[in-house]
């Protein structure tokens, strides 16, 4: 492939714009961030966009509600030290999703969704959804994790002939807005390089496409984008290219630093360009260090918590430039030791024309401010720091970095923050510790996988292709109501679980109605998947308004990590026996695996992961026991997040994986032969993981196939995956609701590619999210086509011995 750039137009700017756009008259930046919640305190987004979805407001007052959203952020963080008028405050707000506004910004909408894009290339809010969620036959994006975080990315498709050009300028309009206000802001747009390696081929391209081989085609619309930003004032750009930190993301690719150079040399080169930061977040750029700072970029912003400081070797690269530094974590919610992290910033100061404390990550990844959590143990509270404890944190830094001994008492306090939290009751349990240290190597083994069968079939006698769901039901407005309730003491305990066996006997009985064949409780007891486990688990502590996006509108609150885990008492049993009692089909009890767990919550930092993940285990085996005395024959501990957590590079793999496996089986291998265990795995590209999931040694693995249309099971296939499997037939994550003939498709693809004796015929994920309205339906069509498919199987000619 050659790196070469084409000639690439550019338009030719003065050296100076309106107000501020002017570089060299733009102060030096003391601290940044490089990104900030953008969900509101209050969800404001979500609820902003939730409305726009039911027709209860239309597109100009969604679009005033996010503007209120990005005003309330500029005034909080000019509020917090950030200044409003030397592009140290980031313009990086995104309605539903960054990924999906660089490809509308870049013209890189599918076909099936042209009609969306307005004759001037704005798609407007209704038309960014309808991407992202899909309409009718149309399938939205594919959705997939944001490197090894809980944040989803919609997936670009780019193909040979996809025409780039700066098309819709929402984002310059943003940062105008911000102008107009007195906040000269700094632009934040996912990287060229990143953006290419995040793609997928569009439908079409030929074997052996990559959308990187695009590089110089869409070079050209990041130059006129670039030229918008600066007409409008911008004085710095931050272009995010996380990807550069990947192995997984760069796999594959011969000649990434010629890539670099290429991308950077030649947007460094435009004339009347903005300033250019490029950020490389989550992880170390290692060997794409020294081709990226050999460009013209103007400044870099190095991960400092994930990456090391760079070697004296590649400092002498970054002499003139501004070289933003990393040192305060983005993406957990301790309190920095600043200490440590001034002395950083102090080693760095000769090497770079300025040196500028920064978030390791963007702030998207925390909950906004910890003083907004009243129940949290005061104690507690003092080791945290979310969003905008996050940014004091950094100013500070910055204020003793330019005068010594500024500061002083804060980070002094900052240190023994971090003392009292090592040292305070509950972080270590001597109990757990001993019990964990008395284990041995058969606490991780179950039967052969053929013994275990055979016990299974004579328990649970069920048809071929058999229908399940993935645990959860529509969380109702009645349900969130009778919770709110119960919380605020309006509801008593024996009324509000009275509601909840009402609820669990009303999905029970749907799901008999509706002919699937293994049963769930749905759920209605949990707030979320992980939070509810952490009530019920000492060590972990949960919060208010902590709330995180994930997707689009959808948001979480993650529990706090922070001692010995301990299991007080069972915790699911009572609902899964509740079912179990109403019906006498299989009732699987449902459990969120170790890693997930770790995953989709705060965990402490002062210990390996791979043994908080054993104590946490250590807690889930005990309720499996517990299931199975119960009479609960099918146990599903689900791990969404095992390829989330994978590292970044692929030395630290191996590691990764081998305590993450045996995390899962120390939860799972105390189940009997005849206990049927399930777990499910999400957003995944499976290909890296297969070796690990063969290795959990579930009896059943469901897995998310639906949106990529079962492109994963030529990897099981050739793991040659002997154990039941149920790729995703039903998209859980749009509203639309498929069709018999749709999922029956899907289901012979299936059995294509895998046994039809190891298929098994399930949603992508649980249907929490989803209304009543869309999911009956959907489970309607789901077990109709498993039917269908049945029947074509039993009437296929039989293959000669």
């Amino acid at each position: 492939m050659s790196t070469e750039p084409r000639p690439v137009p550019h338009r030719h700017l003065p050296a100076t714009g309106p107000a501020g756009a002017d570089p060299a008259a733009v102060p030096a930046w003391s601290a940044t961030v490089l990104g900030y919640p953008r969900i509101g305190p209050r969800r404001e987004t979500k609820k902003a966009l939730e409305a726009l979805w039911a027709g209860r407001a239309d597109v100009a007052a969604t679009e005033r509600a996010l503007a209120a959203v990005r005003g309330r952020t500029l005034r909080r963080l000019n509020d917090l030290g950030l200044h409003a008028h030397d592009a140290s405050i980031p313009s990086a707000f995104s309605a539903y999703d960054h990924v999906l506004d660089a490809a509308t910004a870049l013209g890189a909408v599918p076909p099936r969704f042209a009609d969306v894009v307005g004759a001037d290339g704005r798609v407007d809010l209704a038309g960014l959804s309808t991407i992202a969620r899909g309409r009718g036959t149309d399938a939205p994006l594919e959705m997939t994790k944001w490197f090894d975080t809980n944040y989803h990315y919609l997936v670009p498709e780019v193909g040979p002939d996809t025409a780039f050009r700066f098309a819709d300028d929402r984002g310059v309009r943003e940062f105008s807005e911000a102008l107009a206000d007195g906040f000269l802001t700094r632009p934040v747009v996912v990287g060229p390089v990143t953006f290419l390696l995040l793609s997928k081929p569009a439908d079409g391209s030929p074997a052996g496409f990559a959308p990187v081989q695009r590089l110089a085609d869409l070079l050209p619309a990041y130059l006129d984008l670039l030229a918008a930003y600066a007409a409008a004032g911008a004085a710095w750009v931050q272009l995010d290219e996380p990807a550069l930190v990947s192995d997984s993301a760069t796999a594959g690719v011969d000649g990434l630093a010629d890539l670099v150079r290429t991308a950077y040399g030649t947007l460094a080169g435009a004339p009347g360009r903005p300033r250019l930061l490029v950020a490389a977040p989550y992880g170390d750029l290692g060997g794409l260090l020294e081709p990226l700072a050999s460009t013209a970029v103007d400044g870099l912003a190095l991960d400092l918590v994930r990456g090391a400081a760079p070697a004296p070797a590649a400092l002498a690269g970054l002499a003139g430039k501004t070289v933003v530094a990393g040192v305060v974590d983005g993406r957990n919610v301790w309190r920095a030791d600043l200490a440590p992290a001034l002395r950083t910033l102090q080693e760095l100061q000769p090497a770079a024309a300025t040196v500028v404390p920064s978030s390791s990550t963007s702030l998207l990844h925390v909950p906004h401010d910890v003083a907004d959590e009243p129940d949290l143990d005061a104690r507690l509270r003092g080791w945290l720091a979310f969003a905008d404890q996050k940014v004091t944190e950094v100013v500070l830094l910055g204020e003793a970095l330019r005068t010594p001994g500024e500061g002083a008492g804060t980070i002094a306090a900052s240190s023994a923050a971090r003392a009292d939290r090592l040292a305070a009751p509950g972080v270590v349990r001597p109990q757990v510790r001993e019990r964990l240290a008395a284990l041995g190597p058969e606490a991780l083994r179950r039967s052969d996988y053929a013994v275990r069968r055979a016990a299974q079939e004579e328990a649970l006698p069920l048809p071929p292709l058999p229908t399940t769901t993935i645990g959860s039901f529509p969380q109702t407005a009645e349900i969130r109501s009778a919770r709110a309730a119960r919380a605020a003491g309006r509801l008593d305990q024996d009324a509000y679980e009275g509601f909840l066996r009402a609820e669990i006997d009303r999905v029970v009985a749907l799901q008999e109605e509706l002919g699937l064949d293994v049963l769930v409780h749905g759920e209605p007891e949990r707030n979320d998947m992980v939070q509810y486990f952490a009530e019920n688990l000492d060590g972990f502590a949960v919060t208010r308004n902590g709330w995180v996006q994930s997707y689009g509108s959808r948001c979480v609150r993650p529990p706090v990590l922070w001692g010995d885990v301990t299991r007080p008492a069972p915790i699911t049993v009572p609902w899964s026996a509740h079912a179990a009692s109403r019906t006498t089909r299989p009732v699987k009890g449902m459990l969120t695996g170790p890693v997930t767990i770790l995953a989709w919550s705060f965990v402490r930092d002062d210990q390996p992961l791979g043994e908080t993940a054993r104590q946490v285990a250590l807690a889930l085996r005990d309720e499996v026991a517990d299931l199975e005395a119960a009479g609960i024959g099918v146990v599903q501990v689900d791990e969404p997040a095992l390829r989330e957590l994978l590292p970044l590079r692929r030395a630290d793999q191996p590691a990764y994986l081998d305590w993450s496996v045996a995390a899962f089986r120390l939860a799972t291998a105390g189940a009997a032969d005849a206990t049927q265990v399930h777990t499910h795995l999400c957003y995944s590209e499976f290909g890296e993981v297969i070796d690990a999931i063969d290795r959990l040694d579930a009896d059943v693995t469901s897995i998310e196939a639906a949106r990529s249309r079962m492109e994963v099971l030529p990897d099981i296939a050739r793991a040659g995956f002997a154990r039941g499997i149920g790729p995703g037939v039903y998209d859980i994550h749009s509203p639309r609701v498929p069709g018999r003939e749709e999922v029956a498709e899907l289901l012979r693809l299936a059995v294509s590619s895998v046994p039809a004796r190891q298929v098994w015929v399930n949603p992508d994920c649980g249907l929490k999210t989803r209304g009543y309205a869309e999911t009956v339906p959907a489970l309607r069509n789901l077990v109709a086509a498993a039917e269908a498919v049945r029947a074509e199987l039993a009437a296929a000619p039989v293959p000669a011995s």
